[in-house]
């Protein structure tokens, strides 16, 4: 089985798609010829054919605007927008068209839409180019959000936000795309949608997080292995909608809990955990919820871009605050 970094794995699972549903089509700048900014559709042009991967204008809004067009007449469009920063453009299709579909219509239509971008920081691109909006689509009813933090796991949901009969906006970190490889088998088995998953076992402390930051968390449990502290990590995956239960589960075990995730902290999608928790294990915590985040400014350039995301020192510390409550 061949080992694939993230963006290999997208496209993998773009390919498993088209070739097993006819409905299935890709649209976006670039996407056609050049493979995608980042390669994450390359070649599928040249297996598909020019009416079902489509290059578009530089026009985001349209680009989701024909996603709903194409979904409500029964495809399976997947656009791509290059970056978040410039995913601004959709939105009115996406809070006004896509997420309101199957109640505008009282169930007579659906909108089996995907639309992927890139996000968060972490390859010294520009602030438009490094931008985490996820808490942005949270907030929309009707709306999936979906994150991988590896190459399995992207393949596995992408084929499940391409199966799904409501639109799905799923944020591929960026510097995750060819950061690591894994053994992913092409055998077209999806993912679970609005699932967490838990990545390691603890006892003393829960560490939950998304995407890119998934990284960081697993690397603070492993440094606290060392002073004895058991963290168990939690990837949420799906954060709208938020599988909680698994969660509290883990609150329920370990008394205390860490979110990490690289948005700014001011209403990131972090403080509705922390509220869940507040409201639904707050007689299983022992401390209270620790938050390590962005910061609330832009994006920096590139000099500043490894002191705004939460590093693993900042998560390890965090951790320890929470260990003095006895």
């Amino acid at each position: 089985m061949a080992e694939v970094n993230l963006v290999q794995a997208i496209n993998m699972a773009l390919a498993h798609e088209m070739a097993r549903d006819p409905d299935v089509i890709v649209l976006g700048e670039d996407v056609g010829a050049n493979g995608g900014v980042f390669r994450a559709t390359v070649d599928l042009q040249r297996r598909f054919g020019l009416e079902r991967v489509l290059d578009t204008p530089l026009a985001e809004g349209l680009i989701a605007g024909a996603a709903v067009g194409m979904a409500a007449q029964g495809l399976k469009p997947v656009a791509e927008i290059q970056f978040t920063g410039f995913i601004h453009a959709c939105l009115d299709q996406i809070i006004n068209h896509a997420a309101r579909l199957r109640h505008r219509t009282r169930g007579r239509l659906t909108c089996p839409m995907v639309l992927r971008s890139t996000c968060g920081a972490g390859i010294h691109a520009p602030e438009h180019h490094s931008e985490s909006p996820e808490a942005i689509f949270a907030h929309v009813p009707g709306v999936r959000v979906v994150i991988p933090s590896s190459p399995l796991r992207a393949y596995g949901l992408l084929l499940a936000a391409i199966r799904d009969p409501d639109p799905v906006v799923f944020l591929e970190p960026t510097r995750l795309y060819r950061l690591f490889k894994q053994e992913v088998p092409d055998d077209g088995e999806a993912l679970p949608l609005d699932a967490c998953f838990v990545e390691r076992e603890g006892r003393d402390v829960t560490l939950v997080s998304w995407g890119a930051s998934l990284r960081e968390a697993l690397a603070a449990a492993q440094a606290l292995s060392a002073e004895g502290i058991a963290a168990e990590v939690i990837d949420v995956a799906t954060l709208k909608i938020l599988d909680m239960d698994t969660i509290l589960e883990s609150v329920a075990k370990t008394g205390r809990c860490v979110i990490v995730h690289e948005a700014p902290r001011c209403a990131g999608f972090g403080a509705e955990i922390a509220a869940n928790l507040a409201e639904h294990g707050l007689l299983a915590l022992f401390a209270p919820v620790q938050r390590v985040t962005g910061y609330d400014v832009v994006t920096p350039l590139a000099r500043l871009e490894q002191e705004f995301m939460p590093g693993t020192a900042r998560v390890v510390d965090a951790v320890h605050r929470a260990m003095e409550y006895r």
